[in-house]
């Protein structure tokens, strides 16, 4: 027969083995949890340098970009209206005083980041063909929408018009003449017609298309790994 006493020793006994067993697994279950933690520390950094790393560049680019786009759709549209209200831009007084518009746009009269092509397009009728040396009243050009006045200020070799380059006819002011005009292939302002019609003589539109390439990424250009940050080409047009 067993004591009470000896009882309360085995009841005591495993009391203590439960704790014990107990303490063990709640230190190695600490351990486990904490060494969890630091993996899920580590898969966010790397989810972070692959992911959100490269998404915020992104929308950075991309703010950057609609920035510049505004400022030079400003631009064309300045250079447009001040070009359609008879400013001589030939004259280097004007061009400084476009290139300053376009501050912030890395842009010079003969170089830099951006172009401005301001160009004066016209119908070719009947009379104009006279003007041009065909008393019969008929001309190559006869019909035909082209270039009376082209201006380029800027670098030149970024980007050229989008509807030709009469730039073997134009003179020092940027005129090119009613025997050109009326006859020089060159002359004429391919599809033109199909942005504003033009129908008889005497009927003029003024242009200003602008080209830039942004300079804020100047240095993620040709970089083999980060070029694709680098923006393409920001296009604007005004006519009036």
């Amino acid at each position: 027969m067993i004591s009470t006493t000896t009882k309360r020793r085995r009841h005591r006994l495993v009391l203590r083995s439960a704790a014990c067993t107990g303490t063990s697994e709640g230190v190695f279950g600490a351990r486990r949890r904490a060494a969890e933690g630091g993996s899920s520390l580590i898969e966010f950094l790397v989810i972070s340098v692959f992911l959100i790393f490269p998404l915020m560049l992104g929308v950075f680019v991309f703010g950057m970009s609609l920035v510049r786009a505004d400022q030079v759709a400003e631009v064309c549209r300045d250079a447009a209206h001040m070009y359609a209200y008879g400013v001589d831009f030939s004259q280097t007084s004007s061009q400084n005083m476009l290139v300053q518009i376009a501050q912030g746009l890395n842009m010079t009269v003969s170089g830099g980041n951006g172009v401005v092509i301001l160009s004066t397009v016209a119908y070719v009728g009947s009379t104009d063909c006279i003007a041009g040396g065909y008393p019969s009243g008929s001309c190559p050009n006869l019909g035909q929408t082209v270039f009376t006045n082209q201006i380029v200020i800027g670098n030149a070799t970024i980007h050229g018009s989008a509807f030709g380059n009469p730039s073997s006819l134009v003179d020092s002011r940027g005129n090119i003449s009613a025997a050109n005009y009326t006859t020089s292939p060159a002359a004429v302002a391919n599809n033109f017609s199909g942005v504003i019609l033009l129908t008889a003589s005497g009927q003029y539109a003024y242009m200003a298309e602008t080209f830039v390439v942004s300079p804020d990424f100047n240095f993620f250009k040709g970089n083999t790994y980060w070029g694709w940050i680098a923006p393409g080409m920001i296009s604007s047009r005004s006519i009036f």
